[in-house]
């Protein structure tokens, strides 16, 4: 390991993501010698506040990368696809929180609790998955290495952060007027480049990102082919809604799976569950313990509970799984896959 440190650049560093990127490395004391923050155009020149002291923050250019180890990416997957490859090209370990690469096949796409060994194949990039699809895998990955998986159905619950910072405003901005009797014309949610657009405040809304062909949407299929690369089951069969809701940070996930061992039971998850690293057990039905957003804000970790078994299926189990989408979902395994790099002597 480098003990001086390394030469880190974090893409995107004025966004909700980056901010919480950089808030990550500090309070994981990440090993630093020279940092450098980058952005567009449009946020050049502010400053950001990291260990103490002022940073500021340059526009985001092919040079800007000259002598850093690892580039942490988040300002968009148009900026990813021009300036990853040229942080590669002059040595940087890039890891790319958009998804832009994920479905590369030689692109690792990593959760480190789940597939932490794929990061020794990457040719200069490591993918972050989509924030729901990382969650969903921390919390099933034990239950594929103890007792099978063929089957997976999720609906999720997710927060308009997701989203950016103009939905927050948006969600904010609708409740105020509602509440007062005013009236508003959304401009943001579903989706901004879309042709409609409807209310976020006291409703739910089952659209995130385009509709593909198929009927899905982008989101959905992402869930949908993350999930099978990451654990190597192409053959798995998983499939997605994907619900936007009224709630600021922390994405929520009712998860259906099948499970190849017969007559698992229910205490048997929990153990198990228990046990994983990541992943934070609140399953106590009769004193009405299970995992909430709200109270996920600002943890690394993924919450389980609501596990109990189908009533018609014997391989089929129901849970509820919830995660800050900034943190685990995005800025901290970013992080976390940095710490890998580290671990396993991949960045020099």
């Amino acid at each position: 390991m480098n003990t001086s440190g390394y030469h880190v650049a974090v893409v995107g560093a004025t966004g909700a993501v980056g901010q919480q990127m950089l808030h990550t490395l500090d309070k994981r004391d990440f090993p630093i010698k020279q940092l450098t923050l980058l952005s567009s155009a449009r946020s050049a020149g502010s400053t950001v506040t990291f260990r103490g002291k002022e940073w500021k923050v340059e526009e985001a250019k092919p040079e800007s990368f000259e002598g850093v180890d690892i580039a942490l990416f988040s300002a968009g997957g148009s900026v990813s696809k021009l300036l990853a490859p040229e942080a590669v090209k002059r040595g940087a370990i890039v890891v790319d929180n958009t998804s832009a690469y994920r479905m590369d096949p030689d692109v690792p796409l990593v959760v480190p609790e789940v597939n932490e060994e794929d990061i020794k194949l990457h040719k200069g990039i490591i993918a972050n998955p989509n924030c729901s699809t990382i969650q969903m895998v921390a919390a099933l990955e034990p239950v594929r290495k103890e007792y099978g998986l063929t089957k997976v159905i999720v609906s999720t619950y997710q927060a308009v952060s997701g989203a950016g910072a103009a939905a927050i405003d948006e969600m904010h901005e609708q409740s105020r007027a509602i509440l007062n009797g005013d009236s508003f014309e959304p401009s943001v949610l579903p989706v901004k480049g879309d042709k409609k657009h409807y209310q976020i405040a006291f409703n739910a809304v089952p659209q995130i990102d385009m509709f593909q062909d198929n009927g899905f949407t982008f989101e959905e299929m992402k869930m949908i082919n993350e999930t099978k690369k990451i654990m190597h089951m192409p053959s798995l069969k998983v499939s997605a809604t994907c619900v936007r809701l009224p709630v600021v940070t922390g994405h929520s996930e009712s998860v259906y799976i099948e499970v190849e061992k017969d007559s698992v039971s229910v205490k048997e998850l929990q153990s198990l569950l228990k046990e994983a690293p990541g992943v934070t057990l609140q399953d106590i039905p009769e004193e009405q313990v299970y995992p909430m957003p709200a109270y996920a804000v600002g943890k690394p970790d993924v919450f389980v509970g609501r596990i109990r078994k189908d009533l018609d299926e014997d391989n089929g189990f129901h849970m509820w799984i919830v995660s800050d989408n900034l943190l685990k979902g995005a800025a901290w395994n970013s992080v976390q896959i940095a710490e890998s790099l580290v671990k396993l002597g991949l960045v020099k």
